[in-house]
């Protein structure tokens, strides 16, 4: 194992971190927020008080990992990441101690979404903007940034991009996989100016455009307003947040074929059919259930109906978690649909969390094969994906990640219920937590706040081991891993 190499990348990665910070500093000295440039300055000052020496000492010097030590490398710079992130929450003092800033800073860089804050509304501008980053930084992954910034990471990037991307593959988009990285993270930037730019014609200012865009594009769910996207009373507003919610879910890289014309990729797409088939079916079960619904809860007319539907649906798939309206007040068929949708997630190469819908239809057809084998017990069955064979061994993959990640579904669930909490509550937060959704049913943000501090920092854990696809984070706990 190459430590020396693990902890230089590592603080490479804190001094990105510390530049980045130095927007919201900017902001609160112009904004005049006085305490906040002390909440911005000190750990920015750690940081570069770290990556200065290095970068300086070691330039020059050759960079190369194994396999193995990327996925240690992209732990511990996440884990890294959310605690020095969480230093201006802490330090801003509108924060119960250092755990519920942990705790906010690892919502926001996992773009879960959940929150200590009661009312967001309040605090800084400077602190609400960077509440924002955190979203945007860890939607495309702040690894993969590094890997598109420095190009003397190349030789062992696509290790650190294979361990923090997203899905059961990641694909090439260029020859160099620093040029991928920079070609997937100008792509994100470039959606996002876009959103900004059509969230402003809507009404919105050109702050809050901004936060939600980067919460919109990360899959995240933090809002600059207590009441979400509902605060707008805004059509427009919603169905922009609809469709780059939507794109948000979907793989980047067929995003990318899509603007060179080769459109057949997305069509040929397994993955592609099934997310455009659930968000159709999902829209119009919950459609249906609204209509003929007996409350004036919900709005009446077919296109409010329709439109909450598929805000609802598609904040929940791609596990965004804005929300814009009270889904606790929707017939049970509703909430129903939203409870499933949980459970599956976006695509892989997304910005979304979840289990992926690629290891969905995996199993899926694997399903189909056995029972097929059962009637010819000597044929030879195989997976088709994106009209070609798929590799046999990617079922074993699927099937044991799958199995992990409800197991710790399970886990996460009995931890919660420990606390008194009731079994559907607890059930949601380990859904929320695991797969990085952010929203559920019911309170959750102040469910979560009263939780004691142990609970936060295993929920924390729990937040990165999602956002990483749970190999990344629990590979490096192996005692086989630290024999090798």
């Amino acid at each position: 194992m190459n430590r020396a190499v693990i902890l230089r990348i590592a603080i490479y990665i804190l001094g990105i971190l510390a530049l980045i910070m130095l927007v919201p500093l900017v902001m609160a000295a112009i904004l005049g927020e006085v305490e906040m440039l002390r909440a911005f300055g000190i750990p920015i000052a750690l940081m570069l008080a770290a990556a200065i020496p290095t970068v300086i000492l070691s330039h020059g010097k050759p960079v190369s990992f194994s396999t193995a030590d990327g996925f240690l490398l992209v732990f511990l710079a996440w884990v890294l990441i959310c605690l020095l992130g969480a230093l201006p929450f802490a330090l801003s003092g509108y924060f119960d101690g250092f755990t519920d800033a942990v705790f906010e800073s690892t919502s926001g860089f996992t773009t879960t979404g959940a929150t200590m804050l009661g009312d967001v509304e309040a605090i800084p501008r400077s602190l609400v903007f960077w509440r924002a980053l955190t979203h945007w930084l860890g939607g495309m992954g702040i690894v993969v940034l590094m890997v598109a910034l420095l190009p003397v990471i190349g030789v062992g990037g696509f290790q650190l991009l294979r361990a923090e991307s997203p899905g059961p593959e990641t694909d090439r988009i260029a020859p160099r996989i620093t040029r991928t990285a920079g070609i997937l993270w100008s792509l994100y930037l470039g959606l996002t100016v876009l959103q900004i730019l059509l969230l402003r014609l809507g009404g919105m200012s050109w702050f809050d455009a901004a936060f939600h865009a980067f919460s919109t594009m990360g899959s995240g769910g933090f809002s600059s307003m207590n009441n979400s996207i509902a605060s707008y009373h805004s059509p427009w507003i919603e169905w922009v947040c609809i469709v780059f919610m939507t794109l948000a879910g979907f793989n980047f890289t067929l995003i990318y074929q899509a603007l060179r014309g080769r459109f057949s990729e997305i069509i040929n797409n397994s993955e592609a059919k099934a997310y455009a088939a659930i968000i159709l079916i999902s829209v119009s079960l919950v459609t249906l259930s609204l209509l003929f619904q007996d409350s004036g809860a919900v709005p009446a007319t077919l296109g409010e109906n329709i439109r909450y539907a598929f805000f609802q649906v598609t904040s929940t798939l791609s596990t965004t978690g804005l929300s814009a309206t009270d889904q606790d007040l929707w017939p049970p068929l509703a909430k129903g649909v939203i409870f499933l949708l949980m459970f599956i997630g976006g695509c892989s190469g997304s910005t979304a969390g979840g289990i992926k819908i690629i290891r969905h239809i995996i199993l899926f057809k694997q399903t189909g094969n056995e029972m097929k084998r059962l009637i010819y017990p000597k044929g030879v069955f195989s997976i088709r994906l994106n009209n070609t064979t798929g590799r046999k061994d990617a079922v074993y993959g699927v099937a044991g990640f799958v199995f992990l990640y409800l197991l710790l579904v399970l886990v996460t669930f009995v931890v919660v219920s420990t606390s008194g909490t009731d079994l559907f509550s607890a059930l949601n937060v380990a859904l929320i937590s695991l797969g990085n959704i952010g929203m559920g049913f019911g309170k959750m943000d102040s469910l979560i706040h009263s939780l004691p501090d142990w609970q936060k920092w295993f929920l924390s854990l729990m937040m990165i081991a999602g956002r990483l696809e749970l190999w990344s984070a629990f590979v490096c706990f192996s005692r086989d891993y630290w024999r090798r």
